[in-house]
């Protein structure tokens, strides 16, 4: 598939990693549509994309919203054949914190926004790809899940976090086995420190001790960068079952 035959959804689409892969697909001729809580910024940003692009207001916690968004999505771009899941929260906090153990109502509502939101996008994504008319090879689409170098070194506070992302890395595999069969691929991204809207938040001095952990280049990652290995991945059919990690080498420390 070439990205400029992409019909893109991604959520979290309103801005960081999703509206740079969002900026891309447009950028190379393909369609999308941004699926975000967001509305106002969601709207902005794809106006900014031009005729290519939309927006749906979109929580994906609920299953009804989610298939009725995917739906609109499949009108609206006349096909289907790629999700990128980057909605999710970072969910930071202690199992025993300074005002007791964490809430399961806190640690739930990460898996329900991070875990539970990708499979539902996933399985009704999946389930109009199905009746996409394949390619040469066969292909018919592909999800993409955002895990995060946290599934595999979780510092101290990412219980939670590094719990769902985790959980998006461990689901690739038997989705992408299961959905051979109708020729849609499922990959996931594990991304290091980038320099979303929450990193650009912080101090200059955190921006630069966390730039100075990273081997090579010894800088945050740049959304553009994960937009460009979405597209990667979209071109080439060989990738599939597998969690790549974008991150410079880095291995995050307890703290």
């Amino acid at each position: 598939m070439k990205l400029s035959e992409a019909r893109a959804v991604v959520t979290g689409g309103a801005s960081g990693l999703g509206n740079a892969v969002g900026r891309l697909v447009s950028s190379r001729g393909g369609r999308v549509c941004l699926l975000d809580v967001q509305a106002e910024q969601g709207e902005a940003a794809a106006r900014e994309l031009g005729a290519s692009a939309s927006f749906i207001a979109c929580d994906v916690t609920q299953e009804s919203a989610v298939d009725a968004a995917m739906r609109t999505a499949h009108e609206r771009m006349q096909g289907l054949n790629l999700l990128v899941n980057c909605a999710g929260i970072v969910g930071a906090g202690r199992v025993l914190g300074k005002k007791g153990p964490m809430s399961a109502q806190f640690f739930s509502r990460v898996v329900q926004i991070n875990l539970i939101g990708t499979f539902l996008c996933d399985k009704a994504a999946a389930a109009l790809m199905q009746s996409n008319m394949p390619n040469a090879e066969g292909e018919r689409g592909l999800l993409i899940h955002t895990s995060s170098v946290a599934a595999y070194e979780g510092q101290i506070g990412q219980a939670a976090y590094s719990a769902t992302k985790a959980g998006v890395a461990g689901m690739v595999l038997p989705i992408a086995r299961e959905l051979a069969m109708f020729g849609i691929r499922c990959v996931a991204i594990a991304p290091g420190i980038f320099l979303t809207p929450m990193a650009a938040a912080m101090p200059a001095e955190i921006q630069e001790s966390l730039a100075r952990q990273v081997p090579f280049p010894p800088r945050l990652g740049r959304p553009e960068e994960f937009a460009e290995l979405v597209a990667a991945v979209f071109e080439m059919p060989m990738l599939n079952g597998t969690t790549i990690r974008l991150d410079g080498a880095i291995r995050m420390q307890p703290k």
